[in-house]
């Protein structure tokens, strides 16, 4: 049966008295497009001026070489009122020197606290009063569609801010190291050389990434690592000035189990790490884990997502022999594994 509202919507149009109302006029329940648009607009120049104070831009000079003086710039963000500041590992690798310059015009000397290429993560600090720290935001949140803001200094332009949307998450790209970085956010947000290290924020003025990549002959496909990745690497970073992880030699995305298969195998979780790409000669591969396969566990430590792998490949489980649980289709196995140090 049709609610009271629905008959009488129906009557009607059936007797030719109904004229729809345009979206935006009196009457309306609707949003014209133009009101959309100045929503949108407000999302992006609001989340953009919460952040601004935030955002630096990055000098470095490297040492001399025979060809004369080299340097480079990239861009950062504060992420605490004590002047630690978050950017890429491949603006600040190997400098000699580094200096940042905030909104405000203040140009200060920065020091290095540590860098991890690995991820493409670096920390610096600057020594300045008044600093406004960006909020950092739960990457794990993020969803497919959602409006994405990239602020930075491309080409040395101070304070550029682009906008799109989260096109792809759980990404892989290749590090400078070699190594692949897991649960990349992928963006349609522009980014060009200059906007690595900046942030990559929600329609809030959360910083739900760091922008570090864009594939030069693509139109629209830009990378920015998580920022969960760089709040673990970051911690590190700061207590120990390096990071060192012992290594499976996987590639990986983070995926749904099916909840028959949860409930059949007694799983704690619905989400693992499927495993997307083996390395030839690697701990991984030597103990048979193969593409496709879903890490649910390590040890005694469920595995939901790439980042919580991330945090049990630490230091102290390098070259030490340890279970790893896998669904490989509907079978669970358990594969022993010895992940190893770095070469």
């Amino acid at each position: 049966m049709f609610p009271f509202t629905m008959k009488a919507t129906v009557r009607r149009i059936l007797n030719d008295d109904y004229k729809p109302v345009a979206p935006g006029t009196p009457g309306s329940t609707q949003p014209s497009d133009a009101q959309l648009l100045d929503a949108y607009s407000t999302a992006v120049s609001g989340a953009a001026e919460k952040v601004s104070p935030s955002v630096v831009h990055v000098e470095v000079a490297h040492p001399k070489t025979s060809e004369g003086p080299r340097g480079g710039s990239g861009s950062g963000f504060v992420f605490t009122p004590d002047g630690f500041v978050l950017t890429n590992s491949h603006v600040v690798n190997r400098a000699s020197t580094i200096h940042v310059t905030l909104l405000d015009g203040r140009r200060l000397a920065a020091d290095l606290v540590g860098d991890d290429p690995d991820s493409d993560i670096a920390v610096i600090r600057i020594g300045a009063p008044d600093l406004v720290a960006a909020e950092l935001g739960d990457s794990a949140a993020l969803k497919v569609g959602q409006v994405a803001i990239a602020i930075g200094s491309p080409y040395g332009f101070q304070y550029t801010v682009t906008a799109g949307v989260v096109s792809a998450m759980g990404r892989s790209l290749r590090a400078a190291s070699g190594r692949m970085i897991d649960n990349v956010i992928q963006t349609d947000a522009a980014l060009n050389p200059g906007n690595s290290g900046g942030p990559l924020v929600n329609s809030r003025g959360q910083v739900i990434g760091v922008n570090t990549a864009v594939i030069l002959p693509a139109q629209g496909i830009c990378f920015a690592i998580a920022v969960n990745t760089a709040k673990f690497v970051a911690a590190r970073l700061m207590r120990d000035g390096r990071i060192v992880r012992a290594r499976l030699g996987i590639a990986g995305m983070n995926v749904p189990i099916q909840r028959k298969v949860v409930r059949f195998h007694r799983l704690v979780a619905e989400t693992g790490v499927m495993v997307s790409t083996v390395e030839s000669g690697s701990a991984a591969e030597k103990a048979g884990i193969r593409a496709n396969d879903i890490v649910v566990a390590f040890g005694e430590h469920p595995v939901t997502s790439i980042d919580v792998l991330h945090k049990l490949l630490s230091e102290e489980h390098a070259d030490v022999k340890t279970p790893v649980t896998i669904l490989r289709g509907v079978e669970k196995l358990v594969i022993e594994v010895t992940p190893e140090y770095p070469r």
